[in-house]
């Protein structure tokens, strides 16, 4: 680090370290970016660049009812004067403030191309012309009486407001977005006539809870409209925190067509979200056959929004083919709510929505203590000032006599009728033209008002609850301005029940439900036939291939396969080949390895429970919903030891559970016994000594335990001797119990 030595102007060298010299740089540029360029002020919602370009369009006298000025004039004079960056950063901040499908209560009229939902850029600064709008006015209301603290520009040559005064509440009205070092600020816009209703409930109930309050504020009102799908827990919760996320959804109607035919309207999409791309994406996944249900999108959109969409055919429904649409594109998005603002100390801190409004009310409070100061020193100059003109006007002869005769009228003046310094200027600055207006009567007046005023102002300060009162009359003044009244004002955001979990349809649920009958040969290959046919003579298999599983499915079934490694894996079974050829092999759809084998195929059933179990008898009841596998990679279930393999699956449709070992040792004990886990080993079915098991069966005690021998079906309703507890030895079969072991 060099510095001059100013005596002889040699460069004084000093030894800072890399790491010191790092740290306070860029400390300096966090807190830059924190306090002057991302966070808003909670005060008046604003940040510097918006705060300074208002200020410079109201310099410029760009009121609602003047004329409009060239946007290029505002940039510059805001640049020039009081922002000393980049003309396109200020630009593109004041065509933000104009975009009325960007921001809830606009800033500034824009006249010219402002840009489009579509995403289309506004055109240069110098074709745009815009003014401020009457909430920018509510904004800098008062701002010329002492309302705020002013600091200088950046150059020193002029003064900027450090916050505004600020009696709308911009904040929450309009949200505000930013990124700084190591924090974020992302509130959404709200109704401007809530907040007003929030706000003077909190005047009344300053330790109102937020619950309280969101039954004045509902949640965000977007510009763009759209129904928010959120829980009231969850939406009380991110107002309580200061963090959450909001799902907005897409509006949209049914339009009845001839023929019975129909087709979707789309009048209002998310906020933030570009309608161009929008449609692009979903035509995109149309054109990738994602989307089966839908048969054709177009833009009919002018000044009104009006996307179209048409079904597939006219069986489709509507509320089926929008749930896909919703659960794939932008149709359906979330907003991410983070209140992180800078407090009245310049302090980042993230606050809840009581905070928020609280701040607010605040800071109105501190505006209306100098105002009134402001006006009080205004009338006591004018009482004073009055009391000079009267005394002019009572001896008016006199005072023109003195001027006229004396060098030096003032100090003979303010001896003769004991005038204060301001009464004789002002009595010495008035215009001849003056002396035919100065009327008794009409000073008197104009004093007696003054001095009732003056009696109201010092009240309003002396007194806290004449003080809320006047806020609380300049809230419904805002919210009569702006509220649900207006077209402006009028909520656009709807809320509708938050789908729940078992209501958010999958696009494989609209496939075209047909029977089929699904076969898997021992080599693995796997196909679908269809129909429900019992007579399979004519299926052909690869040479040294045949059958080992055969089960009756629909189209709109999904396939659960439990493989030798005790994984689960789905596979939806329209997504199986069909024809009469030989199929695909199934690791084709699932990733199994080469080492591994399925052992059984079973279709899901909601509400099913399994019995798994590996080859050394340990096994677990399971729920069907537990082993669906959402990727191909499947889903571990089974935990299975070394040098053992997942054995069998059985549907639990008894009360009794009957194993049997590959020492011929049958026992039959009750299910309830078997815990029902998600994931792990399971528990000991049956001790062996050097054995494993062979089979199970699960069956109703009453109805006796079954097992087939050759072409009949033999059952043994006495099984006392075989019942015991799990985890024991047992004893042998029943005579003709077959010597495989196999039950069937």
């Amino acid at each position: 680090m060099g510095n001059i030595n100013k005596s002889d102007n040699t460069p004084i060298i000093t030894d800072v370290s890399f790491k010191d010299a790092l740290s306070e740089r860029y400390l300096a540029y966090a807190l830059s970016t924190i306090m002057s360029r991302s966070l808003p002020d909670v005060r008046d919602g604003l940040k510097p660049v918006h705060r300074r370009l208002l200020y410079a369009m109201l310099q410029l006298k760009l009121d609602p009812k003047s004329g409009f000025k060239k946007c290029a004039r505002v940039v510059g004079d805001v640049i020039g004067k009081y922002h000393p960056h980049g003309d396109t950063a200020v630009y593109d901040t004041l065509v933000r403030l104009a975009q009325s499908f960007a921001v809830r209560y606009p800033l500034v009229e824009g006249q010219g191309n402002f840009g489009s939902i579509d995403g289309d850029n506004a055109a240069a600064m110098r074709y745009t012309e815009a003014r401020l709008t009457e909430v920018s006015l509510a904004l800098l209301e008062g701002i010329d009486q002492d309302t705020v603290n002013f600091r200088p520009t950046y150059d020193g040559g002029d003064e900027e407001p450090i916050v505004l005064p600020a009696s709308f509440p911009n904040l929450l009205a309009n949200g505000s977005e930013g990124i700084a070092v190591g924090m974020a600020t992302s509130i959404p816009p709200h109704n401007v006539g809530e907040l007003c209703d929030a706000l003077i409930y909190l005047i009344q109930h300053p330790n109102a809870s937020i619950a309280k309050l969101l039954s004045f504020v509902k949640g965000p009102d977007f510009p763009t409209g759209g129904i928010i799908v959120e829980s009231e827990q969850n939406i009380l919760q991110a107002y309580e925190t200061g963090r959450g996320s909001f799902r907005t959804r897409a509006r949209w109607e049914k339009e009845q067509l001839s023929h019975g035919l129909y087709q979707i309207i789309i009048t209002e999409i998310p906020y933030q979200i570009q309608k161009s791309k929008l449609i692009e994406k979903i035509a995109e996944l149309f054109k990738n056959k994602k989307l089966p249900l839908l048969g054709n999108i177009r833009d009919e959109s002018a000044e009104d929004m009006r996307i179209v969409l048409e079904p597939k055919s006219r069986q489709v429904d509507a509320d089926m083919l929008m749930e896909s649409l919703f659960k794939v594109t932008d149709l359906e998005s979330r907003f991410n709510m983070n209140m992180n603002v800078l407090t009245s100390g310049n302090v980042p801190q993230v606050l809840n929505l009581r905070e928020v409004l609280a701040a607010f009310l605040v800071h109105r409070d501190e505006v209306v203590v100098r105002r009134t100061k402001f006006r009080l020193e205004k009338i006591a100059h004018r009482l004073e000032v009055l009391g000079g003109l009267l005394i002019a006007y009572l001896n008016l002869d006199e005072v023109i006599h003195l001027i006229r005769t004396e060098d030096e009228p003032k100090p003979k003046m303010m001896k003769k009728w004991n005038l204060s310094d301001v009464q004789a200027e002002a009595i010495l600055n008035m215009r001849l033209r003056s002396l035919r207006k100065l009327d008794e009567i009409e000073i008197r007046q104009e004093n007696d008002a003054l001095l009732k005023e003056q009696k109201e102002l010092k009240q309003v300060l002396a007194s806290d609850e004449r003080r809320w009162e006047v806020i609380t009359q300049e809230i419904k003044d805002i919210k009569k301005a702006f509220g649900n009244s207006t077209a402006l004002g009028k909520r656009r955001t709807d809320f509708a029940d938050a789908p729940a979990a078992a209501a958010v349809i999958s696009i494989e649920a609209f496939v075209e439900k047909e029977p089929i009958t699904i076969i898997c040969s021992k080599m693995g290959w796997i196909r679908a036939i269809k129909g429900h046919s019992g007579d399979l003579s004519d299926i052909k298999y690869k040479d040294g291939d045949e059958e080992k599983f055969c089960l009756f499915a629909q189209t709109t079934d999904k396939l659960l396969l439990f493989s030798t490694d005790g994984k689960f894996f789905t596979l939806a079974c329209d997504k199986i080949p069909r024809g009469k050829g030989q199929g695909d092999p199934i690791r084709l759809f699932i990733e199994l390895d080469n080492e591994q084998d399925i052992v059984d195929l079973v279709n899901f059933k909601p509400g099913e429970k399994f019995l798994v179990a590996s080859s050394v008898g340990r096994g677990f009841i399971v729920a069907a919903e537990e082993v669906v596998a959402s990727t191909k990679n499947g889903k571990q279930i089974l935990n299975v030891e070394e040098k053992a393999h997942a054995m069998l699956l059985r549907v639990v449709d008894g009360d009794h559970v009957a194993v049997i070992g590959d020492n011929r040792k049958l026992l039959v004990f009750p299910i309830s016994e078997i815990p029902e886990m998600r994931r792990g080993q399971g528990v000991s079915l049956q001790k062996y000594k050097g054995g494993n098991l062979a089979d199970a069966k699960i069956f109703k005690l009453s109805d006796g335990l079954s097992w087939q021998s050759g072409e009949r079906t033999r059952t043994e309703t006495d099984v006392k001797p075989w019942l015991g507890h799990r985890g024991t030895a047992g004893r042998l079969p029943p005579t003709g119990f077959p010597r495989s072991n196999v039950f069937e």
